[in-house]
């Protein structure tokens, strides 16, 4: 018989499937119960609030994504702020990772409103890939990789608003002139 943390999981599974494909438009408890496939009742059996339903969710949503540009960028990559700002730019717009960096708007759009628990969520998950950019960057730890870090999530999270905005090819265009920009300039 699974324990409730599986059933928990397992929920939190269909949740993160489905925040990724509809956004944050859905998320009354009756419609994330319809996409856990359980009551309502139900889910806050398994979670203590809407809150906690949310978070966690999108925790496992930023743990998913994590894996993906993982594969792309290994831990201890050791580059360039310019390199790693191009190669991470070029990766978020692929097919993988663009359901993943539009819901990121959606939630940042949420926090900037200060609606609960966005704020706090944005918050965790900003600090938390900016220390995933750390580890793959050269140089010593401190200060200079801390900012390096902030300009690159920053300049990341431009590129997707962009995206959605102005669209694919905007996006596109951008980052390929932050690409220009990083590769070695020959005389």
């Amino acid at each position: 018989m699974a324990t409730r943390d599986q059933h928990r999981e397992r929920i939190a599974g269909l949740l993160s499937a489905n925040l990724l494909k509809t956004g944050l438009s859905q998320t009354s408890l009756r419609q994330l119960a319809a996409a856990a496939e359980i009551s309502d009742r139900m889910l806050l059996y398994y979670f203590n609030d809407k809150a906690d339903v949310i978070a966690t969710t999108l925790s496992r949503i930023a743990a998913e994504m994590t894996i993906l540009l993982a594969a792309a960028i290994p831990l201890n990559a050791n580059l360039l702020p310019l390199e790693f700002a191009a190669k991470a730019a070029a990766v978020t717009q692929t097919k993988a990772i663009r359901p993943y960096m539009q819901l990121w708007i959606e939630v940042v759009a949420a926090a900037s409103r200060r609606e609960h628990p966005y704020s706090d969520i944005s918050n965790l998950i900003a600090l938390g890939f900016m220390e995933w950019i750390e580890f793959r960057l050269a140089g010593e730890a401190g200060y200079a990789k801390r900012a390096n870090a902030s300009m690159i999530l920053a300049m990341i999270d431009g590129f997707a608003v962009l995206d959605v905005c102005a669209g694919e090819e905007q996006a596109r265009l951008a980052i390929e002139a932050l690409q220009g920009l990083s590769l070695p300039r020959t005389i």
